[in-house]
């Protein structure tokens, strides 16, 4: 847990009933279709990026790499972006993006 985001571990540690309902609700969106785990991980970093959460950002994107996604991979997630989130959004995420390998 002490490699979890700070503000997450209080929120774990002061509202774990909320945690357990959200993983509940996760573990059912992820069951009603036919993508795999590696598809639902990349559009989640998408929709991350379109928020501009770098929070969320680094995070899909940790899982990703220990998932076995590319850095070329996750760097093309945030390029699409470009077209629809905008030039400084794609930007911040790939800055996002390579903090997380420079982790790794």
């Amino acid at each position: 847990m002490a490699d979890l985001p700070r503000p997450f571990r209080r929120f774990l540690q002061r509202f774990p009933e909320v945690e357990r309902a959200h993983m509940d609700l996760s573990l059912t969106v992820n069951r009603q279709g036919p993508l795999v785990e590696r598809d639902r991980r990349l559009v989640r970093l998408g929709i991350a990026v379109g928020q501009q959460s770098r929070g969320a950002v680094k995070s899909h994107a940790r899982r990703a790499v220990e998932e076995g996604i590319t850095a070329e991979e996750l760097r093309h997630v945030a390029l699409l972006a470009l077209p629809t989130a905008g030039f400084p959004a794609m930007v911040a995420a790939l800055e996002w993006i390579e903090e997380v390998l420079e982790e790794g």
